[in-house]
């Protein structure tokens, strides 16, 4: 049987646009205005697990920001050594004092970061928002939009179907979706569970 690898396909840059905001929306607002100089804050924390978009965010960010904005972005601020440390530390004042943003995100809030005393407390003068994880609902939408960004069409079967049956993060579910336009356009048939069950085994080790 023909053999079908998993490979995930080209995925849009991040944006604002694509971020699948679910219970986020408020934090993609601020992070929106942080980066077009329409936010009274200077500094916006995200934090959060694995997987909630934080990544996105930032990338997002740092494409977006108004242009001539000095707007400093840092993800894993839990990973920074001594030195950035200092980096952000210093970018922090400049923020407060009128000179540029922050927006920085990690996985625990500022309180229980293992970073200098006085970085922690800076993390926590401005915004600071946990995200939440996509629910199924949220996922569902996803698989359904990103089929339809590929011009396909998702039966509500199909896609609960695959959100039971495969890991559950988003590049995980777009790589699905890339997989499945490409086995329905060889075979010239629609998305139906029976070609999902097909495609599925056929990429099988």
């Amino acid at each position: 049987m023909e053999q079908l690898p998993l490979a995930i396909s080209p995925t849009p840059e991040p944006t604002f646009d694509n971020f699948v905001a679910g219970d986020n929306a408020e934090a993609l607002l601020r992070v929106r205005e942080l980066c077009a100089g329409r936010l009274r804050e200077a500094i916006v924390y995200l934090w959060g697990e694995p997987g909630c978009g934080r990544t996105h965010l930032l990338r997002a960010a740092a494409g977006a920001a108004e242009t001539g904005r000095r707007l400093a972005t840092v993800d894993d601020v839990e990973t920074l050594d001594e030195a950035a440390q200092i980096a952000l530390f210093n970018a922090i004042n400049a923020a407060r004092d009128g000179h540029g943003a922050v927006l920085a995100a990690g996985g625990s809030p500022p309180a229980r970061l293992a970073l200098r005393p006085d970085l922690r407390t800076r993390l926590a003068w401005g915004l600071v928002y946990q995200l939440k994880p996509l629910t199924d609902d949220d996922k569902l939408r996803y698989l359904s939009k990103e089929a339809e960004r590929r011009g396909l069409r998702l039966s509500e079967e199909v896609a609960s179907y695959l959100l039971t049956r495969l890991p559950r993060d988003l590049p995980s579910l777009a790589a699905v979706i890339a997989l499945l336009d490409r086995y329905s356009l060889a075979r010239h048939r629609h998305i139906t569970l029976p070609l999902v069950r097909e495609a599925l085994k056929a990429r099988e080790p």
